[in-house]
Formats: C-alpha cells, structure tokens, sequence
C-alpha cells in the first residue's frame, strides 16, 4: 500500500552539489473535490491536501540540477526553453501517454528508488523505473499525485 505525499520543503539545505528535500504523508481536505489533484496542489478541479498531523516523514537527497528544476515549478518560474524533465513529459504525450504519478517504492542501502506510473495509448499501466528526485520533478511539473510505499516509510524511520 502507498501513502499519499506532498514536497512539504525544498532546499531545506545547500550542501555543495545537492539538496535535501523533504517528502510529508498528506490527506484530502474537507473541501477537497473529486479532480485528480497532485502533489498536494490546488487548482481548478484539483483535489487539495492538507498534511497529516503528527504524519510520517522524510528527507531525500538529490542533485542540484534537479531540485533547481523543482523549485523553478513551485515558484512558477518560467523557461525559455524545455528541460530534460519537460523533454521526458513532451515525450510521453508525444508518444499518446499520460504520467498518472510516481511512487518511491524501495530504499536499500541508503539509497531510494522510484517508478513513474505511465498510462500508454492503448490505457495499459506502464512502471518506469526513475530516480526519486527525477521522479518528483516529472511530478511537480506535471501536477500528478507522489506516492511512498508503507515499506520505504518504514524502511526510512529506521534509517533515522
């Protein structure tokens, strides 16, 4: 089972070359409606979210060129031209796709690992692998639902 999550804090800390992320378990709000909603983002038809009291979470490291990425979509900064992670989403819509969400789905040694979930043309669901800090970019950008498995939670409480 995986447990909704919402990007709670970006660049929580610059350290050289990468960032810390952090990654907050979330619910729908009262007032939510029945959109499809994404990472925990309000909008026309968009569900909203609100985070979880006392809710689980948790730190990820990722690079520098990816949490500018982030950042540049939460801020709604625009760009001259397309970058890697647009040049992913233009190619799967090209392609007659649509990214549904992403899922971080194993963390071993130290390390997180995550899918895009991908419905194809002809509607069958397609698992990407990706790492998480592309992953969650693809997801912001895209305004789709991030997900962490019950195992990776737990899995990152004990690596505290």
């Amino acid at each position: 089972m995986a447990v909704r999550m919402e990007l709670a804090r970006i660049l929580i800390r610059e350290l050289n070359d990468y960032q810390i992320i952090e990654l907050r378990e979330v619910v729908p709000t009262a007032d939510a409606d029945d959109g499809v909603g994404g990472a925990g983002t309000a909008g026309s038809g968009a569900m909203t979210y609100s985070q979880v009291e006392n809710g689980r979470a948790f730190p990820i490291v990722i690079g520098l060129p990816e949490a500018q990425a982030i950042e540049r979509r939460l801020k709604g900064i625009p760009i001259k031209r397309p970058q890697t992670h647009d040049l992913l989403t233009n190619a799967i819509e090209a392609l007659g796709g649509k990214l549904e969400s992403i899922t971080i789905n194993d963390l071993r040694d130290h390390t997180f690992y995550a899918i895009l979930n991908v419905r194809d043309a002809n509607g069958k669901l397609v698992k990407i692998d990706s790492r998480p800090s592309d992953a969650i970019a693809l997801g912001i950008a895209s305004n789709v639902a991030i997900y962490v498995e019950e195992k990776v939670l737990d899995a990152a409480k004990d690596e505290e």
